[in-house]
């Protein structure tokens, strides 16, 4: 039987996770929390510890130092009824050449104990139910990600963990997979961590986000909390005949407003706000020369999430 998920609960929880591979750190006290029915894009370079990360929460490395609970259960007490929840592909998928995707998927319900009828489910749910005899080696990557899906999910897991699965895809593969990401969650209400190291291919199906880098969580929320950080880096500049007296009128109006670089500075201004300043320099016998708002991207952020150590 099933652990009952308790959907006001995290599904993956970690505390002060540490990890070292012959005294070299691979994490760095990693708190991770993911919330049940959320897709969360676990994001960082190459290298910055997310499959060590993912390898620890199935059990595939010994843990070191911290804590790791999966459906509220203890990973080390409770390994077996935990994975009886979930399904994973870690690295390049589980497949053999040689057989077929329904061959693929009967020796895998044979591990399982799963009704036959979950074959043709699965692949019809990865969009691989026309293959008939192909053999998976003759497959693209695309279809050998979304087979090794298909393995994952035949067991009917809670929870799915997926390490780069866009990884070298071309571009419609990336959104097959991105259209597959967001049917298992929202149809079927499938709880889904994602790596990535490339913000784009994800930011536009996770709910939620953690960045890591050098083996360090260096951001965890939710994909809005991580705008309103884009938010607070976009800004607004003005050239104007007299910028310090420019500065001194938006300031008088309310306005947060700084010199910078001989320009006036301020946070991204609404058309109203724009409108009403260029009012007020105007009756101040100032001439507007420019208005450039510069708004920082969503990439922008993560690479300077993880790029303060590179400079």
């Amino acid at each position: 039987m099933r652990n009952p998920l308790n959907m006001t609960s995290p599904l993956v929880v970690t505390a002060g996770l540490s990890h070292a591979f012959v005294e070299q750190p691979a994490l760095r006290g990693v708190n991770l929390c993911v919330p049940a029915g959320s897709i969360y894009g676990f994001l960082g370079p190459n290298g910055a510890g997310k499959t060590t990360t993912l390898r620890l929460l199935l059990g595939l490395l010994r843990r070191q130092h911290g804590t790791i609970e999966l459906f509220g259960l203890r990973l080390e007490r409770h390994r077996r009824q935990i994975l009886r929840q979930l399904g994973s592909s870690i690295e390049m998928p589980s497949v053999y050449g040689h057989l077929t995707a329904t061959e693929n998927l009967e020796v895998w319900r044979h591990v399982y104990g799963c009704d036959r009828r979950r074959i043709d489910a699965v692949l019809a749910l990865v969009d691989l139910a026309g293959t008939g005899s192909k053999r998976a080696d003759q497959f693209s990557l695309g279809m050998r990600q979304r087979l090794g899906i298909a393995v994952a999910l035949l067991h009917e897991p809670s929870l799915l963990i997926l390490d780069e699965p866009t990884n070298g895809l071309d571009p419609q593969g990336v959104l097959d997979m991105r259209r597959l990401l967001v049917t298992l969650n929202r149809e079927r209400g499938v709880t889904i961590l994602v790596s990535s190291h490339i913000l784009s291919e994800v930011e536009r199906v996770v709910s939620h986000i953690g960045v890591i880098h050098r083996g360090t969580l260096r951001f965890q929320g939710t994909l809005d909390e991580l705008r309103q950080r884009q938010a607070s880096a976009s800004f607004t500049t003005l050239d104007t005949s007299d910028n310090p007296r420019a500065a001194a009128v938006a300031a008088g109006a309310g306005m947060c407003a700084s010199l910078e670089d001989d320009r006036v500075r301020l946070p991204p201004l609404s058309r109203d706000d724009t409108g009403r300043l260029t009012g007020l320099l105007w009756t101040e016998g100032l001439v507007l020369y420019e208005v450039m708002t510069s708004r920082a991207s969503l990439e922008h952020i993560f690479l300077d999430l993880v790029g303060a150590e590179r400079r």
